[in-house]
């Protein structure tokens, strides 16, 4: 990786959006390629990733992250969208019906966005109707649902039985996650994959819609 882009790709782990948008712009302008500009990005917000994972940073430290990289992402979209250059793929999230906790589903997507996917975010408290809807009209790989109380879990298998009657289910993955919820939940209501954060949710986003 360039010089610059190493440098833009260590300002967004630290989370200097200012930096970033400069820097991203001074690529642009030098003459680097979209795509290179976006690996960069992408490269920076994928160690934040590893971080996470291993707990040597914490929520508010991937938001600003997040953040930095999101800005740095405006100023080289166009481009992007020039080039013809495609997401790896397409994913719809939302936290199921009678539940408006958002912080979980808000990490998972600014990671799979991170990760080089297109997030179609839903917002919470999202009914099976809205789901199915949104599945007809985006077209995506992956549905992924999160619950974080106990009482709104059934709510991810009304989903998945809407998928199935309305003969959609074979063509999307569902993936699912929340504190309470458990691999052996996704196995009992059918769900491909249950995942444990957000940032193990963009690696098997990327896993499921590439294999």
């Amino acid at each position: 990786m360039n010089e610059l882009l190493q440098n833009m790709s260590e300002k967004l782990q630290k989370g200097k959006m200012p930096e970033v948008v400069a820097l991203t712009e001074q690529a642009v302008s030098e003459g680097l390629d979209p795509s290179d500009i976006l690996n960069g990005l992408l490269d920076g917000m994928g160690v934040i990733g590893e971080k996470f994972k291993r707990n040597e940073v914490f929520v508010p430290e991937v938001l600003i992250a997040a953040r930095a990289m999101n800005a740095g992402l405006d100023v080289i979209k166009p481009l992007l969208e020039e080039q013809g250059v495609e997401p790896v793929g397409k994913v719809i999230i939302g936290t199921v019906k009678g539940d408006l906790h958002d912080i979980g589903k808000n990490l998972v997507r600014m990671m799979m966005v991170g990760a080089g996917l297109e997030v179609i975010d839903l917002g919470v408290d999202v009914s099976p109707e809205k789901y199915i809807a949104a599945v007809e009209e985006n077209n995506p790989d992956i549905i992924a649902m999160s619950a974080l109380l106990t009482t709104t879990m059934p709510n991810m298998k009304a989903v998945i039985d809407a998928l199935e009657e309305k003969g959609l289910r074979d063509k999307v993955k569902v993936m699912i996650g929340g504190a309470p919820v458990t691999d052996n939940f996704a196995q009992e209501i059918g769900a491909d994959r249950y995942t444990v954060d957000a940032a193990s949710a963009a690696e098997v986003a990327k896993e499921l819609i590439l294999n």
